[in-house]
């Protein structure tokens, strides 16, 4: 369900309401009175239908948006959050993964969540990448977030830290561990053969020789030798500021980025609406829509749900990836 106060429930209802266009079969963990609720708000006829299976979703999706019903702690005015309603979105995640991990759904889809609100309400993770790495059990595995639009898909190897820490935590060992992940990603999930890593410098000009900083030299080239030992196709580091427009885009399937806005500025100028964040490195499927909570639009009908219905597709199309590798 994602933060009920925010947009989850509506891009939800929308994303059924457009259900012809390519979006394939989906069931909704959440309160269906919420959303009956919210669907009235909105003029929307969708009429919400319960189920207690995930197998009766196919059946009842050409008619009914088919929900599992999830109850919430406190009834949910859209844009207004409440801790109270924490453990319930935590839950739902849970409930999501033991379902594909039973075999039962293919891929995990996790409207977006509010981060301050899920700690004030006891939740002990930075955020949905480590609580579904914990529900995996990946010991030893390696979780990357790839965020990916057509034509265009990058890979920050820091995240969600302020650029001078991403700059002092920058090393080595952990850029050929994201590349690693990738280029198996690249494979395993998007049925690229020969996937090309592209590594984008961290300084201006990739440092020009040490003139700029000697983080490129000392730091990104050392590990793309080391990705390229490892048979990856691999190259850089490489100017960011030339690195992402129309022809630079067609010599390579992903690009390693140094921190997290040089990854996201041009996936979300290249196409706001239609990013997906896809977590790399689970056992599991999972994507989500590449856009916050955005409490200022929920219950208002303006929230567009292009995000999550292409976080729809692409997680269809990993799992059917995936699909053909496990059965030869």
């Amino acid at each position: 369900m994602g933060e009920p106060a925010g947009i989850g429930g509506d891009i939800a209802l929308l994303a059924w309401t457009l259900r012809g266009g390519g979006v394939p079969p989906f069931l909704v963990i959440d309160d269906p009175n919420r959303l009956r609720r919210l669907a009235e708000r909105l003029g929307l006829a969708v009429p919400v239908q319960e189920i207690a299976s995930a197998a009766e979703a196919v059946e009842v999706f050409s008619q009914a948006l088919p929900v599992l019903p999830h109850p919430l702690a406190l009834a949910v005015e859209p844009g207004r959050p409440d801790p109270a309603n924490a453990a319930s979105v935590r839950s739902s995640i849970e409930r999501a993964v033991a379902l594909v991990q039973a075999g039962e759904a293919a891929a995990v889809v996790t409207n977006p969540i509010h981060k301050q609100v899920m700690h004030d309400g006891g939740f002990d993770f930075p955020g949905h990448t480590e609580f579904l790495a914990s529900l995996a059990a990946s010991q030893g595995r390696r979780e990357v977030m790839m965020l990916a639009c057509p034509g265009l898909r990058v890979v920050p190897v820091t995240i969600h830290v302020a650029l001078a820490e991403a700059v002092a935590s920058l090393r080595q060992a952990e850029i050929v561990a994201v590349g690693t992940v990738t280029a198996s990603a690249l494979i395993e999930d998007f049925a690229i053969a020969r996937p090309r890593l592209a590594v984008a410098a961290l300084n201006p000009h990739a440092g020009e020789g040490g003139a700029m900083g000697r983080e490129d030299m000392e730091i990104v080239a050392p590990a793309v030798a080391e990705l390229r030992r490892a048979g990856i196709d691999a190259v850089g580091p490489l100017p960011a500021d030339t690195l992402f427009h129309a022809k630079a885009r067609q010599t390579y399937d992903a690009v390693l980025c140094m921190y997290h806005d040089q990854a996201l500025i041009p996936l979300k100028t290249i196409d706001f609406d239609r990013g997906v964040n896809i977590t790399l490195g689970l056992p599991f499927v999972r994507t989500s829509p590449d856009h916050g909570t955005a409490f200022d639009l929920a219950g208002t009908g303006r929230a567009s749900p292009e995000s999550l219905m292409a976080a729809m597709v692409m997680a269809e199309q990993i799992a059917a990836n995936r699909a053909r590798i496990a059965h030869g």
